[in-house]
């Protein structure tokens, strides 16, 4: 008799229930797909599929079952009390996120104990009612995530209090005795001295530093650091500390690096940068002769500065470098990792002048194929600081030149030839970028994931007050820099990680192949969301396009750059490129290796940029300690090092959005009730995020300005479908928007459509 067909017919709910129950018990914390469970129960026929799928969906109900994705479950951990993070909302729809787990649980605010977001909290479950979600309350509050608050000052009617920049729902009292010299309209640092409880449901705090008055260029940018915690100022007894340090290099320094100062050596960078942390240099590789360009060998040096010669470990300097584990780049400053005279300074290499640097020298054959490669101290002196302008004018002048289908006028012809005639260095740098150009082609065609994402730049003034807005595209002198950089961080990795996938030849400076992985801090970047990318590929159907479903990490990557240049240029390819940003996960520091999935990388590191990134010294010094034969560095610790630099470049990067927020606010204040082509950017449930097209500043068209009919909310379509004229308003949709307000204290543009 068959298993499935006869036996699924007389089978009742509540015996394929006990079936399910005892298979699931079976196989604890392994998450089972319906095939699996189909196949392991010999459930055969259709019907019995579809009341095992409805049994499981009431188990969820349950919580007997977690439902991993749509198609997979296991069984759930019954805990009842557990600990996570409070995630706090405007509209008092609060959750908790278990630790370990990726999905949060509903608390409302009256079960919320008075937590703040990202406190650390206990929970216990509460009684479940039928077709209700699961719902807990906060029993205990373990750790604050803050004590202090970052606000406008209000002073009326004998009472002060603070309007904190971040929507919370408890008022903070500031006593007048505690308000340090602090009036109405000032943005204020105030610390918490008692929170609420059942008797007193507002904060009491104290001023502890006044940042100046709202409106005031400095005292914003200010704020927006304080209001993610970020240092704003550098302790005075670090700067001291730094300005002891001496900027002589002594003979002892000398003999034990390589010595680089007569090879031609530059720096490419923003033009307005002043910590110049990496540089390139160029020759003919010792040994080789001139011969023909097919053959050419090239020794390509990437110089980087030696950060942790002057930074010893654990120092008062390193102390709050590790604090910052980054530096910071708003719209009009830079908040930096470690003091001025250290990183715009001593450590900066910059031009005509003797530096340290730690560097990874290659010998790359005409095809950018590494022939050799070391890791050595040495010294340098740059030759030439470039902008990234510069360099593209020689690369862009010499194209121009060279190009057989192009035909020029004399007058162009000869301002081609003066660009590339003035530069004495052309032929380094268009070595370089020829160099460059071949190993982003070997990066792109191993299945490395192409974003060109455009970003949003300000010209400002003195003042701090934005003059243009414009958007910036990496063009091949980016590129040639990025390449260097990629290569170097990727070869240092494996050096550590895997030394015999690298190339072995006469004097290099190599682990031996069978040398064990060693700690080491990589940057890792696992593979997108499935789900994620399922919702990718619904998508781009509806603007025509089709993205394979893969299975393997190269074959998603050549799946997305497929996409990404078919959709380059069209109306919908920054909607499109958003949605594929969505799918990815974000890169992080991490001790375990998985690879880098963006990349194609299997190992990868942060060196190039240890004046900005903590990890970076880290690398510089364990590399140190392993060529002088060190043992393999303790990894809880660099573990616990790499989880605090992610968290700070994630809080850094939340910083640096909301100050373009700001400028973005403040350039289109002088636009109100003009109009503008854009296209939507964004869809939710309560409006639409509208980008104007010439300039990339975001604002929204509120739900309630959409008056020509009753709109609902499409969200696996990225629509807002009218009800009664079935109007509908989808992602990358051109609109045409009027500017209706510009407010600055909540970073926010509103557009409402234009008639």
């Amino acid at each position: 008799m068959a298993k499935g067909k006869k036996g699924g017919k007389r089978m009742t709910r509540g015996q394929l229930t006990e079936k399910l129950e005892a298979f699931f018990n079976s196989h604890p914390g392994e998450t089972m797909s319906f095939k699996t469970i189909f196949r392991e129960l010999h459930l055969d026929t259709h019907p019995l599929k579809m009341l095992a799928i409805d049994v499981m969906e009431e188990m969820t109900w349950d919580d007997y079952l977690v439902k991993v994705t749509d198609s997979s479950y296991r069984l759930a951990d019954n805990t009842q009390t557990m600990t996570g993070t409070f995630q706090a909302k405007t509209n008092g729809r609060n959750s908790v996120l278990p630790d370990g787990s990726e999905k949060p649980i509903f608390v409302a605010e009256r079960n919320s104990l008075y937590a703040f977001n990202g406190d650390k909290v206990r929970i216990t479950m509460m009684a479940r009612k039928r077709n209700h979600i699961r719902e807990a309350q906060v029993v205990e509050i373990i750790e604050r995530k803050k004590n202090q608050f970052v606000g406008r000052l209000k002073i009326e009617d004998g009472l002060a209090y603070l309007i904190p920049v971040e929507p919370i729902t408890y008022n903070i009292f500031i006593p007048r005795d505690k308000l340090c010299g602090g009036k109405t309209g000032d943005r204020a640092v105030a610390k918490v001295v008692k929170w609420p409880d059942s008797e007193h449901r507002s904060i009491v705090a104290e001023v502890v530093d006044i940042l100046g008055p709202q409106g005031d260029n400095t005292a914003e940018m200010h704020t927006i650091l304080a209001q993610y915690g970020l240092p704003y100022r550098y302790p005075k007894e670090v700067e001291e500390a730094a300005n002891k340090i001496s900027d002589v290099i002594t003979e002892a320094d000398l003999a034990e690096r390589e010595d680089f100062r007569d090879v031609w050596t530059c720096t490419i960078d923003p033009h307005d940068a002043k910590d110049f942390d990496d540089a390139l240099s160029i020759r003919r590789a010792p040994g080789t002769s001139a011969g023909g360009e097919g053959n050419a060998l090239w020794e390509v040096g990437v110089h980087i500065a030696d950060v942790s010669h002057y930074v010893t470990e654990g120092s008062i300097i390193d102390k709050e470098a590790v604090k910052r584990a980054t530096s910071i780049y708003l719209v009009d400053r830079t908040i930096p990792m470690l003091p001025e005279r250290l990183c715009n300074y001593i450590c900066s290499l910059r031009p005509h002048e003797e530096k340290l640097a730690y560097s990874v020298i290659f010998t790359l054959d005409e095809e950018a194929e590494i022939k050799d490669y070391r890791i050595v101290h040495t010294v340098i002196n740059s030759d030439r600081r470039y902008a990234y302008e510069e360099v593209q004018a020689v690369i862009d002048a010499t194209k121009r030149l060279q190009a057989k289908d192009v035909t020029l006028s004399k007058k162009e012809r000869e301002e081609a030839e003066a660009i590339v005639n003035a530069e004495p260095y052309r032929d380094q740098l268009l070595t370089l970028d020829r160099l460059a150009k071949k190993l982003r082609e070997r990066r792109f065609r191993n299945g490395s994931v192409r974003f060109d994402r455009e970003e949003l730049r300000f010209d400002i003034d003195e003042t701090g007050k934005p003059t243009r807005c414009y958007f910036k595209k990496s063009l091949d002198a980016n590129k040639l820099i990025e390449e260097f950089m990629l290569l170097a961080n990727k070869t240092v990795a494996e050096h550590v990680g895997a030394p015999s996938r690298l190339p072995h030849g006469p004097g290099s400076s190599k682990a031996s192949a069978k040398s064990k992985a060693k700690t080491l801090p990589y940057r890792v970047h696992d593979s997108p969301d499935p789900q994620k990318m399922e919702t990718l590929r619904q998508f781009v159907v509806k603007f025509g396009y089709k993205m394979k479903s893969t299975s393997t990490k190269g074959a998603t990557a050549r799946a997305m750059n497929a996409l990404m240049d078919e959709v380059e240029g069209k109306p919908e390819g920054n909607a499109i490129q958003m949605v594929a940003l969505r799918a990815m996960m974000k890169a992080k520091y991490s001790t375990h290796n998985i690879g880098h999935f963006g990349l194609a990388f299997d190992y990868y590191t942060h060196f190039t940029s240890p004046i900005r990134r903590y990890p970076d010294t880290m690398v510089h010094r364990l590399l140190t300690h392993y060529e002088q034969g060190g043992r393999s560095a303790n990894q809880d610790k660099y573990e616990e090092l790499c989880e605090h630099s992610s968290e700070m470049e994630q809080i850094a990067a939340q910083a640096e959005r909301d100050s373009i927020k700001y400028k973005m606010v403040e350039f289109m204040g002088q636009f109100l009730g003009e109009e503008f082509d854009a296209h939507i950017s964004g869809i939710t449930s309560y409006g639409i995020y509208c980008e104007i097209d010439e300039n990339h500043c975001e604002g929204m068209v509120s739900l309630q300005d959409l008056n020509d009919d009753y709109y609902e909310f499409d969200e696996r379509n990225f629509q807002l479908v009218g009800r009664r004229r079935h109007n509908r308003y989808s992602l990358g949709d051109p609109i045409r928007i009027k500017v209706a307000k510009a407010n600055l204290e909540k970073k926010q543009l509103d557009f409402v459509p234009a008639e």
